[in-house]
């Protein structure tokens, strides 16, 4: 073990830091562009508690906590998404050591990993996902570490990592599923009643308690949301999930973590942990049949490319000059592609005549909150002085209800609700608020449920940019059918 230890390759320090501080660099200065994701907007409204009905707590309590102490700003709130990404990339330079690689492997891995679609898009904005970059690569480089070290007391720090992640994502579940899967396909089986891996497991759930007695406690809920996003996305997720395999890191790298699955698998020295290789397909299988996100594989893939920048380093080296050139030249293509497709490089003003918009949903997502609010707020202002004093703001989805909450104090709206996920569980309207601002897709249905609605207007982020929001109808709506509470529920919906 010693002999083993003593061969591993020291860690590229210099090379590693530089690509960390480089990304978070780059994400720090494109960070207060565009303005607010949905996600966050939403995020820093919900008030602290164990769970939600669409997600653990930890990534909103972030959001208000950067909000309330730095600033409530988009820039703030995304310092831990910044810091989070670069995490990650020293994770997947350390899971590219741990297999024998050295500096050349590990700058590879760092930098093109770091530069990245999945790392840049995602580390711009603070996502639930954004937080669990690091996750399956640091899980899976505490079980490399226990096997190929023979050092079984890793698990433990793997199940350790495992019940901290489950209050940001129960999705690491699906990856210790798709591992038992694969350990159960090419072994060692023994592990599957090892002390130690049982002993992981049970501290994953000793520190996740508080979680799981909260899911337990108030019917899963974490279940009932992944169902209603399968309900909503499966045809479309059970398609898009092949290709997008290809551009989950990028086209051009493709070929480095192809390269990692299958020197996983043929390696005599990486026999330890040839379940990771097997663990692949089994993950892809649970994806399909979940069909709630097309990137759910995408931390598995990392952890393939960090292991496939060895192989690579190795092909590289054979010719250095020549190969070399390839590898910088495919890296840097990746990295230029990535950069306009997952950052806000294009300027707002001409955002809508591009693609972009309908290839990156983060950065259409992004754009026109006070717009929106400001045409809320013409409508409101419209309102006789009687209408207004008994008026609230009704919105479609926890996007607009969260610009409103952010914005609509310059224009003294009234208070907003809505039965988008988590907000639908909240108080409904006081009953003498009888006059409603209806916003977004629902008000095409409001006119069941109220006794009169007009329309007053449509949405428009001036910018161009066909998202979610862009032409959607403003309506006043009057008198909700035997009150709010009789049409509450039917207001509340998952997606």
């Amino acid at each position: 073990m010693e002999a083993d230890q003593e061969r591993l390759p020291a860690l590229a320090k210099r090379s590693v830091v530089a690509a960390m501080l480089a990304v978070g660099a780059v994400l720090t200065i494109a960070s207060p562009a565009y303005g607010y994701h949905r996600d966050e907007l939403y995020f820093r409204m919900l008030h602290p508690a164990w769970g939600y009905t669409d997600q653990p707590p930890l990534t909103p309590l972030i959001a208000r906590f950067f909000a309330a102490v730095i600033a409530d700003r988009p820039w703030a709130i995304r310092i831990p998404a910044t810091a989070a990404t670069m995490a990650s990339v020293l994770v997947i330079a350390l899971i590219t050591r741990e297999l024998g690689g050295g500096r050349g492997a590990q700058t590879l891995a760092a930098w093109a990993y770091g530069f990245a679609s999945i790392p840049l898009l995602m580390g711009h904005v603070l996502l639930t996902s954004t937080i669990d970059l690091p996750v399956w690569p640091l899980v899976l480089l505490l079980v490399i570490r226990a096997q190929l070290r023979q050092q079984p007391g890793w698990w433990l720090a793997a199940g350790l990592v495992v019940g901290v992640s489950v209050y940001n994502k129960l999705l690491v579940a699906v990856l210790l599923l798709a591992l038992v899967g694969g350990i159960a396909l090419v072994g060692p089986r023994r592990l599957l009643w090892s002390k130690w891996v049982a002993a992981g497991a049970g501290l994953a759930v000793l520190v996740g308690l508080p979680n799981l007695l909260y899911q337990a406690t108030h019917g899963w809920p974490q279940l009932s949301m992944g169902r209603a996003l399968a309900d909503n996305n499966s045809g479309e997720v059970r398609i898009v999930m092949w290709p997008f395999l290809l551009v989950i890191l990028g086209p051009p790298l493709v070929p480095i973590w192809v390269a990692g699955l299958v020197a996983l698998a043929r390696r005599p020295r990486w026999r330890p942990v040839r379940f990771i290789a097997a663990a692949f397909p089994v993950l892809l299988v649970l994806v399909f049949v979940m069909g709630a996100q097309s990137y759910y594989p995408f931390g598995l893939v990392a952890v393939l490319f960090a292991i496939g920048c060895v192989p690579a380093y190795e092909w590289i080296a054979r010719s250095y000059r020549s190969r070399r050139a390839i590898v910088v030249a495919a890296v840097a293509l990746n990295t230029a592609v990535s950069g306009v497709l997952g950052l806000p490089l294009i300027p707002l003003s001409s955002l809508g005549g591009t693609p972009v918009p309908g290839i990156n949903q983060v950065a259409a997502d992004s754009v026109g909150w006070p717009a929106y609010v400001h045409e809320i707020a013409d409508v409101y202002a419209s309102l006789p002085a009687s209408d207004q004093a008994k008026s609230v703001v009704y919105t479609s989805n926890y996007g607009e209800a969260g610009a409103v909450d952010r914005y609509g104090s310059r224009y003294s709206l009234p208070g907003v609700y809505s039965g988008h996920n988590q907000l639908g569980f909240g108080a409904a309207p006081h009953p003498s608020d009888t006059v409603a601002i209806v916003v977004g897709a629902q008000a095409a249905r409001a006119g069941r449920l109220f006794q009169s609605c007009t329309d007053a207007g449509r949405l428009d982020n001036l910018v161009g940019v066909d998202n979610e929001e862009q032409g959607q109808r403003i309506s006043v709506c009057r008198d909700p059918v035997g009150g709010w509470q009789a049409i509450w529920p039917k207001l509340r919906h998952k997606d």
